[in-house]
Formats: structure tokens, sequence, C-alpha cells
């Protein structure tokens, strides 16, 4: 089924270029809007995989704008997702 789920911390194509990279071989083909805030992924994906995405997005930095975190698993997400960033500009 295809979802369209809202993430944070994505920032530019080095960001999408980690989410494509790290995620399609496990989830499928991910497209990422970068044209909207907060920036939107879309891919395919069954509902009972859902929770998985999640915490494989909030493992590279990016979590789903619906996942509450608290100060420090925030603050852990904003760097992660910086070094994601770079390792994704590296790999463009």
């Amino acid at each position: 089924m295809k979802h369209i789920l809202k993430v944070e911390n994505v920032k530019c194509s080095g960001c999408a270029n980690t989410l494509r990279s790290k995620l399609e071989e496990k989830f499928g083909k991910i497209e990422v809007n970068l044209e909207v805030i907060p920036r939107e992924i879309t891919l395919n994906i069954d509902e009972n995989r859902l929770n998985e995405l999640a915490e494989a997005l909030k493992g590279l930095g990016y979590p789903l704008s619906s996942q509450k975190l608290g100060l420090i698993d925030s603050t852990t997400s904003k760097a992660k997702s910086f070094v994601s960033c770079a390792i994704g500009k590296m790999d463009e």
C-alpha cells in the first residue's frame, strides 16, 4: 500500500540520498519530496511494517513527524541526521 510519511531533519539532497540508499533494499523504492516542510517520503509498504520503518528512520536521524521524542532523543536524532547527510553527500 502506498504511504506518504512526514519526516523530520531532512534538509537536502544528501539527506534524501541517504534515505534512499540505506532504506530501499529493505523497504523498496523511496521517493523524497524536498519541496515541502516537513519533508515527505513516499513508498509502497505493508501497514504491518510501518513501525519497522519508523525505527529505521529514527536510527538514521530522520524520525517521523508523528513520533514524540524527548529532549535527548531529539538532540540525538539531529546529530545523527547531520552525519547521515554528510554520508549522503559523499555518495552522490
